[in-house]
C-alpha cells in the first residue's frame, strides 16, 4: 500500500541574526538582508539594547516567523509604519482618553470598593498634576465630566515629547488599560506592569472577588496583563 508522502518541511525565511550599527541607531539583518516594517521600511532602533532583545526574538523562532512569537518586532513595525505616519492623530486618540478617564469615574458605593478606588487611582492623579501639571476633575459614575483646557493641553504637552518608539509603547499601554493616566505613569516609571494591571482592572478584581471570573474574563484580563507586560518592556528597552 502507498502511503501519503509526508508534507515538505517549509525551508527557513532566514539562519543568522546580526545587529549592526546605523545611522540613528541599530539595524537588524536576517542573513545579509536588513528587517523591514511590513510597509517594507528598513528598522533602524534607538537602542541596542531593543535590537538585541527582538534579534533574539527572530533566533528564537528558527527562521520561521510567526507574529505572536515577534511582540517586539511588531511594535518596531507600528512604530516606524502607523506612529511615523498618523503621529498626530495617534496622539490625539490617546489624549482624547482623559474625557472618560478611568481612574476619574468613582463609584458612589459600595464603601470598600468606594475606598479601593480612592487608595490605588488618587495617588495616580496627583502624580499627574506634579509630574505634568494636569489636574484631572473626578465624578462619581459613568458619565464623563469635562476636563478643563489647561489639563488637557498639558497632556498632549507630554505626549507630544514622546518619540515616535516610545508612542507606540504608549498607544498599547492606553489601549489596554483605558487610561491616559496609567499609560503615562508606565511609560516614567510610576507604574510597573503588574501595578497598572491592578489599577486598570481594579474594579473587574472586586467583582471576581465576590462573584467569581469566567472563562472569558479570565482571557481578557491575560490579554490585558500580556500588553502592559510587552508596553512596560519596550520602554525599559528604550532606556537603556
Amino acid at each position: 500500500m502507498t502511503g501519503v508522502p509526508p508534507k515538505p518541511v517549509p525551508r527557513p525565511a532566514f539562519t543568522t541574526v546580526t545587529v549592526v550599527p546605523a545611522a540613528k541607531g541599530f539595524a537588524i539583518r536576517l542573513d545579509a538582508k536588513p528587517l523591514k516594517s511590513p510597509a517594507g521600511v528598513e528598522i533602524v532602533v534607538p537602542t541596542a539594547a531593543l535590537a538585541e532583545a527582538m534579534a533574539a526574538e527572530l533566533r528564537a523562532t528558527g527562521g520561521r516567523i510567526k507574529a505572536a512569537a515577534i511582540p517586539l518586532v511588531r511594535v518596531a513595525g507600528t512604530a516606524v509604519d502607523r506612529i511615523a505616519r498618523h503621529r498626530a492623530e495617534i496622539e490625539r486618540q490617546i489624549v482624547d482618553h482623559a474625557e472618560t478617564e478611568l481612574v476619574c469615574h468613582r463609584a458612589d458605593s459600595p464603601a470598600e470598593l468606594v475606598a479601593r478606588q480612592h487608595a490605588t487611582w488618587q495617588p495616580l492623579l496627583d502624580w499627574l498634576a506634579h509630574r505634568h501639571d494636569a489636574l484631572l476633575s473626578v465624578t462619581a459614575g459613568v458619565v464623563a465630566k469635562p476636563q478643563s483646557a489647561a489639563s488637557l493641553a498639558a497632556l498632549r504637552k507630554a505626549v507630544a515629547a514622546l518619540d515616535d518608539w516610545r508612542l507606540a509603547a504608549l498607544s498599547i499601554a492606553v489601549a489596554a488599560s483605558g487610561s491616559i493616566v496609567i499609560g503615562l505613569a508606565l511609560a516614567d516609571g510610576r507604574l510597573n506592569a503588574q501595578a497598572a494591571f491592578d489599577a486598570c482592572e481594579l474594579d473587574a478584581t472586586f467583582q471576581i472577588e465576590k462573584w467569581g471570573e469566567d472563562a472569558e474574563a479570565t482571557r481578557r484580563r491575560a490579554e490585558v496583563l500580556a500588553d502592559l507586560e510587552l508596553a512596560a518592556r519596550v520602554f525599559t528597552l528604550l532606556n537603556g
